[in-house]
């Protein structure tokens, strides 16, 4: 395994795995808990865009990305709020109009070809240069700021709006900011697991650590963890194997998520037999207490 730290492309996906496994899940828990697990997906196809435009202005794709996906965040946003009925079509011509936008525009960039925009989509490790490293850092650095040093509010915008809404904090802004942070998550992903792929990373691992947890902080810290051991193992299986990083992790976090749930009702089964044999002893230490 010392071998992967041999090569300088190598050393920038690690670095940028485990960014990126720490930043996904810490926004996804509050996608999951607002139930929006596939908002990830849409900016995803908005980003394409963005990705787009970084070869046509011969510029870095990551900046130009996190600008037209921050762009899409605060429309779906918008959407959300004034869309009503007709709001789901309103969304799907946004997401695919990102796409196709992307197609449009990175064929008119010189020297540009759909194949740019594959690599964006589903990740590859050697892609990831000391540019893209610089510009993962600050932007996870950002990421994980809002989520960690606003979690009290976001937790409770994410759990009751109107609750929150009574207690005086602003929620439309939270709103915002967490849609411009999922938007700057799916656009540090985008080197490693792909535009694509990015949702399931900030979704499976919340998934799966909500299997053998109940309160808000563990259930972070666990789905971190997660989140880190799949990006990681991820881009390590696909360099010796040879196969898309994108798609490993995201096997990875299914299989990991498997295994949790295939778990957990023996957990339970096993808190359960505990109990029963607690509970004869308590009724007989009342009984005596009260002389019977």
């Amino acid at each position: 395994m010392t071998e992967l730290l041999d090569y300088a492309f190598m050393q920038r996906a690690l670095l940028a795995a485990l960014l990126v496994g720490v930043a996904a899940p810490a926004v996804g828990i509050y996608l999951v808990q607002r139930h929006q697990a596939i908002m990830g997906d849409g900016i995803g196809h908005i980003a394409l865009t963005g990705v787009a435009l970084g070869f046509l202005l011969s510029t870095n794709a990551v900046w130009t990305a996190v600008l037209v996906a921050a762009a899409g965040a605060v429309a779906i946003e918008l959407v959300r709020w004034y869309g009503k009925a007709r709001g789901d079509i309103a969304l799907a011509m946004l997401f695919y109009g990102g796409m196709a936008g992307g197609v449009m525009i990175i064929n008119l960039a010189p020297g540009g070809s759909t194949g740019d925009l594959l690599t964006a989509m589903f990740g590859s490790i050697t892609t990831v240069s000391p540019a893209d490293v610089t510009a993962i850092v600050i932007l996870s650095g950002a990421v994980l700021a809002v989520c960690l040093g606003l979690r009290r509010q976001l937790f409770a915008v994410c759990q009751d709006e109107e609750f929150a809404r009574v207690t005086g904090l602003p929620v439309r802004l939270l709103n915002l900011l967490l849609a411009v942070t999922a938007a700057v998550t799916v656009t540090v992903a985008m080197r490693v697991v792909g535009l694509l792929l990015v949702s399931a990373l900030m979704v499976i691992p919340v998934a799966a650590a909500q299997q053998v947890t109940r309160g808000f902080a563990v259930t972070l810290g666990l789905s971190v963890a997660l989140g880190v051991l799949v990006a990681l193992s991820g881009t390590a299986v696909s360099f010796y194997a040879d196969v898309p990083p994108g798609a490993t992790i995201v096997l990875l976090a299914i299989a990991a998520f498997a295994v949790l749930a295939a778990f957990t009702p023996a957990a339970a089964r096993r808190r359960a037999r505990l109990a029963a044999r607690r509970e004869p002893s308590g009724m007989l230490e009342g009984e005596v207490a009260r002389g019977g």
